[in-house]
């Protein structure tokens, strides 16, 4: 980030390890710094997550809402996303200085997720050209550590595992006008297929080459970045998850920051970095939530207290 002071010497320092494929923090430019990730962490939300990724630290909550369907796309659902900056997060947020961040971030989250390759909008449809449920995604950046666009999109996928869709009991048909009326337990729901949902991969060129999950001084180093969006596993919810398979990862949105260019080797170069970067990332997140999900129903299953 253009807040985070280096001297000449810093810059020469970290141009040159990433030319030697031995970054500053002694990672490859493949790889991710360490992630703790959380699940369930708004009560109030239909499904939450919080990532932190070394100091950057997001916060997502997922909320439903009826609506009814676009008219030229009768059998989808509809999804918004809504991207707030702390002004805690950096200096550079106080005031509105996060507002561009803010909408870049959440314009990229909705090109990917309406891309034919991606989210399958169908599942959210109640009745066809009726009805439909309506996924509001509030994104909080509580701190900025660099690579936001990554962490958030992390966050935001498993924000998507973890919600729970309420079930339709009944409807009831008056003057053609449709009257729902839903489950009042909050377990009888059913989960969203998210497998396929897209993440993002942020690539900063440095000197001649590219890096992944670029810190804030590495950052401060780019004149130029690429963010794919691609998709991610379609098995994410069977056991074949948990095992290591040939996923076909497929583009669902690119975009460019920066005012540097790159040359078509390095752009080739750089999108296939990306491809093996997000099929590792996506295969590590679905074997911590599928985890995470057994945890909580053995937890479930073994209540114990005078009450029960």
């Amino acid at each position: 980030m253009s807040g985070v002071p280096l001297s000449l010497t810093e810059i020469f320092y970290i141009e040159e390890g990433v030319n030697d494929d031995f970054r500053s923090d002694g990672r490859s430019n493949i790889d991710y710094r360490p992630m703790e990730l959380e699940t369930d962490v708004v009560s109030h939300a239909t499904g939450s997550a919080r990532l932190r990724l070394a100091n950057t630290d997001i916060l997502v909550g997922v909320k439903t809402e009826i609506d009814v369907p676009k008219p030229d796309m009768p059998r989808e659902g509809k999804i918004d996303f809504f991207v707030d900056c702390s002004a805690n997060a950096t200096p550079e947020f106080e005031g509105r200085g996060g507002e561009q961040l803010a909408t870049r971030i959440s314009n990229m989250l909705q090109k990917a997720y309406h891309s034919s390759q991606a989210f399958d909008l169908t599942q959210l449809c109640i009745f066809e050209g009726k009805q439909c449920w309506k996924l509001y995604v509030d994104i909080l950046i509580l701190e900025c550590g660099g690579n936001l666009c990554d962490a958030v999109s992390l966050a935001v996928k498993a924000a998507l595992f973890n919600t729970r869709i309420p079930l339709v009991k009944a409807a009831l048909m008056d003057g053609g006008n449709i009257d729902l009326e839903l489950s009042d337990d909050p377990f009888d729901s059913k989960h969203l297929d998210i497998g396929s949902a897209p993440l993002l991969v942020t690539l900063c060129k440095i000197g001649e080459n590219c890096v992944v999950d670029p810190s804030a001084e590495e950052e401060r180093c780019t004149v130029v970045s690429l963010v794919v969006g691609i998709s991610g596993n379609k098995k994410y919810y069977t056991n074949e998850a948990k095992e290591s398979t040939n996923v076909e990862c497929k583009f669902t949105a690119i975009g460019m920051n920066g005012e540097g260019s790159v040359t078509p080797d390095t752009l080739t170069q750089a999108i296939a970095q990306g491809m093996i970067a997000a099929k590792c990332l996506d295969e590590a997140l679905g074997k911590t939530l599928l985890r995470e999900k057994d945890q909580v129903v053995r937890f479930k299953k073994d209540t114990y207290g005078f009450l029960k």
